[in-house]
């Protein structure tokens, strides 16, 4: 866990790093299209050079990007496995006792753990990218027009500001919590899977205890500064669209049509 950046944010004078938060937000919406419409092998292919680019221009080691996705891998081998024995279609490869393994079953294991890998690495690019507080801004000014229902957009946006500001803190202090009780004989690693789920507890209660220290501890910060919500603030930093934002979109809307040309077409 100690190279666990999961939602930390790497500070950069990137082009990807100057980006528009708002115009960010709108461009992930525009990845998560490419990669579902991405076409098989070839569609994903694509794509992942496209992600490769982009990690480029942001000047982020792959390491970091890869530290960062790592606790989300087991979702994508779950996928993997679940597609890999429940999927029967085409020839039969392995067919021993229960488990069968068909060449659609691979086909699809490889495929959707792909796909499920790229969304990962563009979450976690925003994120590295991005900081807490400008992506609290850009989400606000996105969800702004909602408020004309009700819509509580500055609340939503301070409430995901500050999971994405705590999250890395929690991790932390689970690392140094599960050091703590290492130190005093704990073992987490021995025994089947029951009692290493046992062996945990120790390491959950002292972490909400923190955490609703933490919540109390913001909440009295917050109510010290006058804070009452969104209405009638004003922002240190006004968000202004730039010309590489509308180069962002285009070279994402070019590489949406490309996909969507190469699914009509059949490649």
């Amino acid at each position: 866990m100690g190279n666990l950046i999961l939602g930390q944010y790497c500070p950069g004078t990137s082009v990807v790093h100057r980006t528009d938060p708002r115009i960010k937000l709108f461009l992930v919406i525009f990845y998560l299209a490419l990669v579902f419409v991405a076409p098989g092998f070839s569609g994903l292919a694509v794509v992942t050079a496209f992600t490769c680019l982009i990690i480029f221009f942001a000047k982020i080691p792959f390491r970091t990007i890869l530290n960062s996705i790592k606790p989300l891998l087991f979702i994508v081998i779950i996928t993997a496995l679940i597609n890999l024995f429940f999927v029967h279609s085409g020839e039969a490869v392995v067919d021993w006792m229960f488990f069968t393994i068909t060449t659609g079953s691979i086909y699809m294991a490889i495929f959707l753990s792909w796909r499920l890998a790229l969304l990962l690495f563009g979450m976690s690019l925003l994120t590295l990218t991005t900081s807490p507080i400008d992506l609290t801004d850009g989400a606000e000014h996105l969800m702004r027009p909602f408020e004309r229902i009700g819509f509580p957009a500055h609340e939503f946006a301070m409430m995901m500001g500050i999971a994405l500001r705590f999250l890395p803190v929690f991790m932390d202090e689970a690392a140094k919590i599960k050091k703590a009780q290492e130190a005093r004989g704990a073992d987490f690693e021995s025994g089947n899977f029951i009692t290493r789920g046992k062996s945990i507890i120790p390491i959950l209660v002292p972490l909400f205890v923190s955490a609703f220290r933490h919540a109390d501890e913001l909440a009295m910060a917050m109510e010290s500064r006058c804070y009452h919500g969104g209405v009638g603030r004003t922002r240190m930093h006004v968000l202004a669209i730039k010309n590489h934002d509308y180069a962002a979109i285009a070279v994402f809307a070019v590489a949406l049509a490309c996909l969507i040309v190469m699914r009509v077409v059949g490649l």
